[in-house]
């Protein structure tokens, strides 16, 4: 197969040819200012000429693009700033800033619209500017009296196909932004193409996805170091080759933070950039689905990933469902030759002229069909397949000036040691051999359907029973069996209805795996929860969660609408709601102003109703085991709605309590005698509701609190204040103007009994939610609240170490040992 970078120089070697013809004219610009002009015959070039920005030709001769490259590198393009909006050289396009910063490009002939790549703002009009940074971040900024240098916008916020040492690869929750890369379209094509290469803060690893499904994972970044030429590096496990200490050394960064969670890397060792220094580094998404960092040595195979078990041939590989007619024995490989009849005679291709089509497209058509034996691109747009039995590929060396560009399906048999004839026979005695089995199969089903006299439509897949549910604590009778309320959606429609789950609609990263908004086709607002295979969670909690929300309709309650099964994507299909939940607005200060006190009361009664529904008047008696502000979701009107039942489980009505080896949800919310012995109960939701009243009251995490004197976290903090009978302080102060001092003062009280250190004194969720509505309902003194103390916390840790009673498994993972950075 040709290499990446092959490509690459290709590309470089039209950038080089584009420039070189204007050579002798060519101007040099360090910064562009309102009303400069970069156009065809200049350069924007950064300080220590390292980075430099021009326009070039990719594919069309008339088109230009405005590309970033290394000025002393044999490659270019690490961003095209109008990738979508190719420009034409005929009308003399240049980019330039107006004095509100705006960035444009524009067409000096014929006019035309102009292509923005930032809008600016109408408040700033005074000294902005561009300028190409060393680190190739291209930036506007204000220089301003009083906050000083301001950056207004920056290309490192806006990612094509590479990533560069410093950029960031997330989400940017304030801003909303997630920063992705995508790659080309085609070889010539910088459009955006089939293949991103994102960051999956939930697990903690790099995946890549070919429309939305992810064919490949970096497997999660270790937490300790390994030396590497003497350096001391961290490591993915499925990145390879590992770095080399003779050439670069990569410094792999997560950082997670209130406003931001992403992956960042830097490279270690090698000295400061000059022009001539060849070590500089630029992770790229190729249009073929490879990852690596240009001239270097592939990191990731990525779009060749068949969806088998591919451990030790690729590595990194996720599984998926593939073809009946395809085995792991086969694969597509690249050549050049002709397929012919086993007579000889030339065989006939089909062309399917769609351009949306990229190459990876090509070959996940042809793949999936049965008859397809090779495929290729088409010379101008979409793609020529070979399709039918008995043929045979003759290689032949291609064109002087051309490379290989057939790929062929072979067996890995055929493929070794074979270089001329390769004979496509035995796929199609498998196609026929497959295709007889699978309609027996098919016959079979059928038959047994009708003689039970039911529908394909009204009956679930196996995955909706609790076979081998290992703590399963009773379902009254038929209690897994009856889900006709339950809508089974297609794949094909939730990628219609998420724009192929593009992260434009991306809502958030949950621990059981990303959720995404979409519209269905009858206009319904939905959110789609996707089960990542990574995230500690699994078909269980898939499960669990289904069956367990199917049977429970409670206005305090998220409603689940259906799910989709598609080979190992497994999907859960919500009730949109649009304010998002509870921690969107109780942890940010911007949001936070926006809940009054009475739709923090509202949503404190809510949540207690929810949880009244769950322990005492649903049909099942459940535990929830995650109650937390982030499974929290809010509806159009504020009013809270109980999420996420992975983690739940089912007690029978007479059953108080039950006991696991196998923790499960997040630190900070576990009642004591949980993450200590595994013991849970209803009291143990119930201590997570005391924890979330105060963060309600002060919108304020309860770990949020990192003083090396005073409290650990926010319950100690509630309970140091009640004792001084000054509890009121704890408040956040945007509810003065709208709080009753004495709904508070009781909402507190109720949160700390909820919080005490012993199961039994905890009152009911029926009782929390008497007292927090009848006034005259006597409430009695909390006692002893369960916090960790600043001298009990290694105790208890050292106590839990020694009896290995520690493994929380969600995919909010923490231990207790992760306090001790405190």
């Amino acid at each position: 197969m040709m290499q990446a970078s092959s490509y690459t120089t290709l590309v470089f070697l039209i950038f080089v040819q584009c420039l070189g013809s204007q050579s002798q004219q060519i101007s040099i610009l360090y910064t562009l200012k309102p009303g400069d002009r970069l156009n065809l015959s200049s350069q924007l070039v950064s300080a220590n000429g390292i980075f430099s920005l021009a326009f070039t030709v990719m594919g069309d001769p008339d088109t230009a693009y405005l590309g970033l490259g290394h000025t002393k590198n044999t490659y270019a393009s690490l961003w095209i700033g109008n990738r979508e909006h190719p420009a034409s050289r005929s009308r003399d396009p240049f980019l330039t800033v107006d004095i509100t910063g705006k960035l444009f490009i524009a067409h000096g002939t014929n006019g035309g619209d102009p292509i923005e790549l930032y809008a600016g703002e109408a408040s700033k009009k005074n000294n902005v500017s561009v300028t190409l940074l060393d680190t190739g971040n291209l930036v506007v900024k204000e220089m301003s009296s009083s906050n000083g240098e301001v950056i207004l916008w920056q290309s490192f916020d806006h990612p094509t196909d590479t990533l560069l040492p410093g950029m960031k690869l997330g989400v940017n929750h304030r801003t909303g932004t997630n920063r992705v890369l995508t790659s080309w379209f085609g070889p010539l094509d910088p459009a955006p193409g089939a293949f991103t290469l994102e960051w999956d803060p939930s697990v903690g690893r790099l995946l890549v996805r070919r429309r939305g499904i992810v064919y490949w994972t970096s497997g999660k970044l270790k937490d300790y170091y390994v030396e590497r030429g003497g350096l001391r590096v961290k490591e993915f496990d499925n990145i390879l080759p590992k770095p080399d200490p003779a050439n670069l050394n990569y410094n792999f960064s997560v950082v997670t933070s209130g406003d931001e969670e992403y992956f960042t890397y830097s490279l270690i060792d090698v000295p400061v950039f000059t022009p001539d220094n060849r070590k500089i580094s630029g992770l790229t998404m190729d249009y073929e689905g490879y990852v690596y960092d240009k001239d270097r040595p592939t990191i990731a195979k990525a779009g060749f990933c068949y969806g088998y078990d591919e451990t030790h041939t690729n590595p990194g590989c996720e599984l998926r469902e593939q073809p009946k007619c395809r085995n792991d024995g086969q694969m597509f490989d690249i050549t050049s030759g002709d397929f012919r009849h086993v007579n000889g005679t030339p065989a006939p291709s089909v062309y399917d002229s769609n351009s949306s089509l990229s190459i990876s497209d090509c070959r996940e058509k042809c793949w999936n069909d049965c008859e397809c034996v090779g495929y290729t691109s088409g010379n101008v747009s979409g793609c020529v397949y070979w399709r039918g039995t008995n043929l045979e590929f003759v290689r032949t060396l291609p064109p002087a000036g051309s490379y290989d560009n057939t790929f062929v399906l072979v067996s890995t048999s055929s493929r070794q040691g074979k270089k001329g004839h390769v004979k496509i026979i035995p796929v199609a005695v498998s196609i026929t051999v497959v295709l007889f089995i699978l309609g027996t199969i098919v016959a079979l089903f059928a038959m047994r359907k009708i003689t039970k006299g039911r529908r394909k439509e009204d009956q679930l897949p196996d995955l909706l029973t609790l076979d081998g549910y290992t703590e399963t604590y009773g379902l009254e009778s038929g209690g897994a069996n009856n889900h006709h309320d339950l809508r089974m959606f297609t794949y094909a429609s939730i990628q219609s209805a998420t724009n192929n789950f593009s992260s434009n609609f991306k809502l958030g990263q949950g621990g059981f795996g990303p959720v995404y908004k979409g519209k269905t086709s009858e206009g319904q607002d939905i959110a789609v929860k996707l089960l990542s295979r990574q995230s500690g969670q699994g078909l269980l909690e898939f499960k669990t969660e289904l069956i367990l929300i199917s049977k429970l309709q409670h206005v305090n309650l998220v409603k689940l609408l259906g799910f989709c099964n598609h080979g190992d994507e497994k999907m859960i299909i919500y009730d949109y709601m649009p304010n998002k939940s509870l921690d969107f607005f109780l942890f940010r200060p911007s949001n936070r102003e926006q809940l009054n006190w009475q739709q923090r009361f509202n949503i404190i009664e809510g949540i207690a109703q929810g949880l009244l529904y769950l322990h005492k008047y649903s049909r099942l008696k459940i535990i929830h085991r995650d109650l937390k502000p982030s499974n929290i979701l809010l509806d159009k009107d504020m009013n809270p709605k109980i999420s996420d039942f992975g983690l739940a489980r089912i007690f029978k009505q007479n059953v108080s309590e039950a006991n696991t080896i196998r923790r499960a949800g997040t630190y900070g919310y576990m009642a004591p005698e949980y993450a200590m012995q595994g013991i849970f109960s209803v009291k143990s939701d119930v201590y997570s509701f005391g924890v979330i009243v105060p963060e309600i009251i002060s919108g304020k995490k309860n770990n949020s609190f990192h003083q090396i004197e005073g409290p650990l976290d926010l319950v100690e903090h509630a309970w140091e204040l009640w004792n001084k009978d000054c509890a009121l302080e704890i408040m956040d102060p945007t509810l003065r103007a709208s709080c009753i001092a004495d709904q508070v003062q009781r909402c507190i009280h109720v949160g700390l009994l909820c919080v005490e250190n012993h199961a039994v004194d905890r009152p009911t969720i029926e009782d929390v939610i008497s007292m927090l509505k009848n006034e005259t309902t006597s409430v009695s003194m909390p006692k002893n609240p369960a916090f960790i103390t600043r001298n009990s916390i290694f105790d208890e840790v050292e106590k839990s170490r020694s009896e290995k009673l520690l493994t929380l498994s969600s995919a909010n993972e923490f231990t207790i040992t992760q306090l001790e950075a405190r």
